[in-house]
C-alpha cells in the first residue's frame, strides 16, 4: 500500500486537475460580479457573500481536513472533496437566486478544503527527494496559471455564455479528474492512527471563523455593529482570543495536537509559512484595482480585459516547471526571493503607469513581469517549505501551509478592498471638486456602491457630462494606482522572510524517519 507507484507523474497530473479547479474558482468569480448583480437581481453586499462564504468554508476547516488524510488516506479524502466540489459547482450554475448560490458556494469551499492539503502530502510520497523539485515545478505551474487565468476564462465565459458557465465548466473537468484519480493515484495510507484533537478543532475553527468573517465583511457593516450590539472589531477580537487559546492548548496537549508546534522549529517551514501568507494576500486582492481600472476607466470588456492578462498567465505557466527543476540544483530560496521581488516590481510598475489615457498595450510589459514573478514563486516556496518536514508530519504541515495562504488571501481581499474603496472616496472627492455640488455630491457614494462602476449619467446636463466622466476616470485611476502599492509592499515582506531560509545548494527533503508500523 505504501510503495511508490510506477507512474508518479500520471498520479500527480490527476491531482493537479482538481487543484487547478480550486484555485481557478478563487479568482474567476470576481470578473462575473457585474453579470451576477444583473442576472440575480441582487445587491452588491449579497454578491460579495458569494466570494466570502467560499473563503470561509475553504480556510476554516483546512487544519482539520489535513488530518483526515492522515487518518483515512489522502486519496479517499481527495476523492470525496473532488466529488463534493464538482456537484456543488453544478448546484452553483443552476442557482436561481443569490441565497441558493451562496449556499452552494459554501459547499464548494468545503470540497476545496478537503482536497487541497492532500496534494502536497502526496507529492512528498510520490517523489523521492532528488526528483521533488520537478514535481513541485508542475504543481507550482498549475497554481500560478490558475491564479492568473481566472480573469481571462471568466471574461470569455461571461461574455459568450453567461455567468453560470464559470461554474458549469467545472463539471466535465471534475468528472475527468475523478476518473483519473481513481485509476492513476495510489491508495496510499500513511498508517498513522491519529486521534482527533476535538478542543483544538473547535478552538481553531471558531477563532478562524470569527476573524475571517470580521475581516471579509467589515466593510459591509461599515466596521460597526453586526447584530445585537456586537461590533465587527469585537468579533475579530474574540476570534484572536480563541486563536491564542488554541495556541496555548497546542502547547500543553501532550497527546496529539492539531498543530504539532515542533514543526515550526524548522526555520524553512516557519519562513515559508510567512511567505505563503504574503503570497495569498497579494493574489487574492491584486486583481480588484486592476480589473476596475481596465473595465471602468479604459472601457475594456471582461473578455478584452482577460485577454490583456493572458500573456501573464502563459508566461507564469511556462516558467514554473523549469523553475521547479532548477530548485533541485541551486539554492531555491533565491528563486523564491526573485519571484516575490519581480511580482512586487510588476505591481509597482503598473501603479506608476496608470493614467486615464494609458494605452492598454502599455500594460503588457509590467503584466509580463508579474507573470514571470508568479512563475518563480509557487514551486520553490513549496519545495523549500515542505522539503525538511518529517514524513509523519507532512499532513499537518501541508494543512498549516495551505491554511496560511488562504488566511493571507482573506486578509488581502479585505485590506485591499477597504483601501480601494477609501481611496475611491477620497480621489473622487478631489477630482469632482470643480463640479456643481448637486452633481459631485453623489458620485463618490455611487461609485463605491457599484464597486467602482460609474453612476448613470442620464440626469447629468449634457454640457458637463464629459467633465463628470473625466473626473470619475481620474479619481478611479488614482485610487487603483495607490492601492496597488499595498500588495507590492506585502511581497517585499515575504521576500525578507524567504531570505531567512537556510536551504543549501540542494533541497534537504524529508529527514529519514521510520515509517510507523501498520496497525
Amino acid at each position: 500500500m505504501n510503495s511508490r507507484p510506477g507512474n508518479p507523474w500520471g498520479a500527480l497530473s490527476a491531482l493537479c486537475i482538481g487543484f487547478f479547479m480550486i484555485l481557478l474558482d478563487a479568482t474567476i468569480v470576481s470578473i462575473a460580479i457585474p453579470a451576477m448583480l444583473r442576472g440575480l437581481n441582487a445587491s452588491l453586499n449579497s454578491v460579495v457573500w458569494v466570494t466570502s462564504v467560499y473563503l470561509l468554508t475553504y480556510a476554516v476547516p483546512m487544519l482539520f481536513t489535513s488530518r483526515l488524510g492522515d487518518r483515512f488516506g489522502p486519496k479517499r479524502v481527495f476523492l470525496v472533496g473532488l466529488a463534493l466540489f464538482t456537484l456543488a459547482s453544478l448546484w452553483c450554475g443552476l442557482a436561481g437566486d443569490v441565497g441558493t448560490l451562496i449556499a452552494a458556494r459554501g459547499v464548494q469551499g468545503l470540497g476545496a478544503a478537503l482536497m487541497t492539503p492532500q496534494t502536497l502530502a502526496f507529492i512528498t510520497f510520490l517523489f523521492p527527494p532528488a526528483r521533488r523539485g520537478a514535481a513541485m515545478g508542475l504543481w507550482g505551474g498549475i497554481a500560478g496559471m490558475a491564479t492568473v487565468t481566472g480573469p481571462l476564462l471568466g471574461g470569455l465565459l461571461v461574455d459568450n455564455l453567461g455567468w453560470q458557465w464559470i461554474f458549469f465548466v467545472n463539471v466535465p473537468v471534475g468528472v475527468v479528474a475523478v476518473v483519473m484519480t481513481m485509476i492513476l493515484v495510489p491508495d496510499w495510507r500513511p498508517n498513522t492512527a491519529h486521534s482527533f484533537d476535538v478542543p483544538g478543532i473547535l478552538l481553531s475553527g471558531a477563532g478562524l471563523l470569527l476573524v475571517v468573517f470580521g475581516l471579509q465583511n467589515g466593510q459591509q457593516y461599515d466596521w460597526g455593529e453586526v447584530w445585537g450590539g456586537i461590533t465587527v472589531f469585537e468579533l475579530i477580537g474574540a476570534g484572536v482570543v480563541l486563536l491564542v487559546a488554541f495556541a496555548v492548548w497546542q502547547r500543553f496537549n501532550r497527546r496529539e495536537p492539531l498543530i504539532p508546534l515542533r514543526v515550526f522549529s524548522d526555520r524553512n517551514f516557519s519562513s515559508g509559512v510567512l511567505a505563503s501568507v504574503t503570497v495569498g494576500f497579494t493574489m487574492a486582492g491584486m486583481f480588484f484595482p486592476i480589473v476596475i481600472y481596465l473595465q471602468t476607466v479604459l472601457g475594456l470588456t471582461p473578455l478584452h480585459a482577460g485577454l490583456l492578462t493572458a500573456p501573464m498567465s502563459l508566461l507564469s505557466g511556462a516558467v514554473a516547471p523549469f523553475v521547479g527543476r532548477l530548485s533541485d540544483k541551486v539554492n531555491a530560496k533565491y528563486l523564491l526571493v526573485f519571484g516575490l521581488v519581480a511580482l512586487a516590481v510588476g505591481l509597482a510598475w503598473i501603479a506608476l503607469l496608470v493614467t486615464p489615457t494609458t494605452s492598454p498595450l502599455a500594460m503588457i510589459a509590467p503584466l509580463l513581469v508579474c507573470g514571470l514573478g508568479t512563475g518563480f514563486i509557487f514551486s520553490p516556496m513549496s519545495n523549500v517549505t515542505m522539503g525538511s518536514v518529517p514524513r509523519e508530519l507532512t499532513g499537518s504541515a501541508s494543512g498549516i501551509f495551505n491554511t496560511a495562504r488562504q488566511v493571507g488571501g482573506v486578509l488581502g481581499s479585505a485590506a485591499i478592498g477597504v483601501l480601494l474603496q477609501a481611496r475611491i472616496t477620497a480621489s473622487l472627492a478631489a477630482s469632482t471638486a470643480g463640479l456643481p455640488p448637486q452633481i459631485a455630491g453623489g458620485l463618490s457614494s455611487a461609485a463605491n456602491v457599484e464597486g467602482g462602476a460609474p453612476p448613470d449619467l442620464g440626469s447629468v446636463p449634457a454640457g458637463v457630462r464629459q467633465q463628470v466622466t473625466d473626473a470619475i476616470h481620474s479619481g478611479l485611476t488614482t485610487a487603483a494606482g495607490q492601492t496597488l502599492w499595498l500588495p507590492a509592499g506585502a511581497l517585499l515582506l515575504g521576500a525578507l522572510a524567504a531570505l531567512a531560509m537556510r536551504t543549501g545548494r540542494h533541497t534537504r527533503a524529508v529527514r529519514p524517519t521510520p515509517e510507523p508500523a501498520a496497525s
